[in-house]
């Protein structure tokens, strides 16, 4: 069954002000690890997220992916948009609160399993959306000392683990391709923003590591 993968990020003694350059730090490794370069949208959320948000703005997803030489990978005509990432943060937190949540999305590429009505399945390198969070220390009773100062919300964690596909060897090579590209950019966004500690949690409370050795027979 996919589960909801996230990475969450704590910076030692941060001070709220600094909150905005950590956001920064995070959003702009994406681009060197499979991911889009600009900001699809952001989102201010007051309080907790029962609350409606008070500030969102979308500048429109960056639809194009990176060619490359494999005919199985789709690239999109449509022209990049986005906001810079300082752009959009600069924006989103003009409204700077200590009891307030500020998301950004962000396009990641990665390989996916694509079954296509009465045609046969096949893969596809295309962007989903991450959601980038930074918390302010009183947002939701101070759900930051659980989630981290930043958390990363990957989406479904099914790229990584195609449970429900017969994994042939192009399969499992790429779904090794996308655990290498999680990997790198966990190891990345830890290094570039300065995190001193991060955690790879899924929502069930389950191993992706292990996970991920049952779905390809690997024993110890």
């Amino acid at each position: 069954m996919a589960d909801s993968l996230y990475l969450s990020l704590w910076y030692p003694n941060l001070r709220f002000e600094a909150l905005p350059n950590k956001l920064a730090d995070v959003l702009a490794t994406f681009a060197a690890h499979g991911g889009e370069s600009k900001v699809y949208a952001a989102t201010v959320w007051p309080v907790s997220w029962s609350e409606s948000p008070v500030f969102q703005r979308v500048w429109g997803r960056v639809a194009a992916t990176t060619p490359t030489d494999s005919a199985e990978t789709r690239s999109s005509p449509e022209p990049v948009r986005g906001a810079d990432p300082r752009q959009a943060i600069a924006e989103a937190l003009e409204l700077l609160h200590d009891d307030y949540a500020y998301e950004f999305q962000i396009g990641w590429n990665l390989w996916e399993l694509e079954n296509p009505p009465n045609l046969d399945p096949r893969w596809v390198r295309e962007p989903r959306l991450v959601r980038v969070t930074g918390f302010g220390p009183l947002f939701d009773e101070g759900v930051y000392e659980q989630e981290g100062h930043v958390r990363v919300d990957f989406g479904s964690d099914a790229p990584f683990l195609e449970e429900d596909a017969d994994l042939d060897q192009p399969g499992a090579k790429h779904v090794e391709e996308n655990v290498r590209q999680l990997v790198a950019l966990t190891n990345a966004i830890e290094k570039n923003s300065g995190a001193t500690a991060r955690l790879l949690w899924s929502e069930l409370g389950e191993s992706l590591a292990q996970r991920l050795a049952a779905r390809l027979g690997v024993t110890n």
